[in-house]
């Protein structure tokens, strides 16, 4: 994955969206092509994938109408229809049509003696659907700075804001997920990170939002020498928040941890995601204290990590959308306001170090 960095100080949500579209506008028009196709494979109707988005799109027009401005404004600069833009945003809701696995391992650590939350994600995805991603750094309008990683067209991934702040974001699959196209899951992100500044307020977002599809958000906040995570687990059915272990640990991969939203929880029997998660509590304890390459060697589990279950590397046998692989691996500096992050496997950023923006 080849990724782009734009630093915007345009507070306006249209003129950052044409911003955007204008200097991406050939990776806005392929991702969405990319995307499109990529349900038709799945057996996802055109008229169904118009529907759920045409939904989702309204609901996030009546609950953060900035962002549904923005996402029309990229389409608007780049060339293509609205719809094909908002198709990517509300990708999650679509996929609800046609679930399937999502394999993503998120790790944070709130060191019990003080001091900033020590934090690694892996992002798996489809390398078909993602052959570019996004770094982009920008002011809201209450002129909160906020620097983010996403795909083209999607509102945010993991990122952080300067009121100390960050979040880990993983898919989760429940029997409440639905074809309604309610509020994007990704926008949630990005309205958490544009406007919380505690666990307490990012919870607050998450449940004014009316969702059809299931996420967690793994938020960690660090401020006056304080640190907090929580990880936000929502669905349709409702949200739970998981707070960390006594150890001050919190890991998640992708299925439910609290026991109210865990009953209905329906990963696909193929997704290693227990697996995952048995491998990242195990070597929590050589990841405690260390720096973010260090971290993302010791998420290897030892060894150079070739093998380790959080590395996931494509097989060039399987079809495009079957074939997985570890994109990026990313930390969070809350007390610096930056991304650390590297395209590729944790093995991969502990060999060639962590780019920062």
């Amino acid at each position: 994955m080849k990724l782009h960095t734009l630093r915007t100080t345009t507070t306006d949500s249209r003129d950052r969206g044409r911003e955007i579209g204008t200097r991406y506008a050939d990776q806005v028009r392929d991702v969405s092509a990319r995307y499109l196709a990529h349900f038709k494979v799945l057996g996802i109707p055109e008229t169904t994938v118009r529907d759920i988005v045409a939904h989702s799109h309204d609901a996030l027009r009546d609950w953060c109408p900035g962002l549904a401005e923005e996402s029309d404004g990229i389409a608007e600069a780049s060339g293509i229809e609205p719809w094909q833009v908002a198709a990517v945003g509300a990708r999650t809701e679509v996929l609800a049509a046609a679930p399937g696995k999502g394999e993503c391992t998120t790790a944070v650590h709130i060191p019990p003696s003080g001091g900033p939350p020590e934090t690694i994600q892996t992002w798996d995805w489809h390398d078909s659907l993602t052959p570019d991603g996004l770094l982009l750094s920008l002011v809201t309008a209450t002129r909160r700075r906020v620097k983010l990683f996403t795909e083209f067209g999607t509102a945010a991934k993991i990122g952080v804001n300067d009121a100390g702040l960050g979040l880990h974001f993983n898919i989760l699959h429940h029997c409440s997920d639905n074809t309604t196209g309610g509020v994007p899951v990704h926008a949630v992100a990005r309205r958490v990170l544009e406007e919380a500044t505690t666990v307490a307020e990012a919870r607050d977002i998450v449940a004014s939002a009316t969702v059809s599809a299931s996420t967690v958000l793994t938020v960690a906040t660090c401020r006056d020498g304080r640190s907090a995570a929580a990880s936000i687990e929502m669905s349709p059915a409702g949200f739970a928040v998981v707070p960390p272990d006594t150890d001050g640990w919190l890991i998640h991969t992708n299925h439910f941890l609290a026991p109210g939203l865990a009953d209905g929880d329906t990963g696909i029997p193929e997704s290693v995601s227990a697996e995952r998660y048995d491998h990242a509590y195990a070597v929590r304890g050589s990841m405690t204290g260390r720096s973010a390459p260090e971290r993302a060697a010791a998420f290897c589990g030892g060894g150079d990590g070739a093998a380790a279950v959080v590395c996931v590397r494509a097989d060039d046998a399987q079809p495009d959308h079957e074939r997985w692989s570890t994109l990026l691996t990313a930390s969070l500096d809350l007390p610096g306001v930056a991304l650390e992050y590297r395209a590729g496997t944790p093995d991969a950023a502990a060999r060639e170090g962590l780019d920062r923006f």
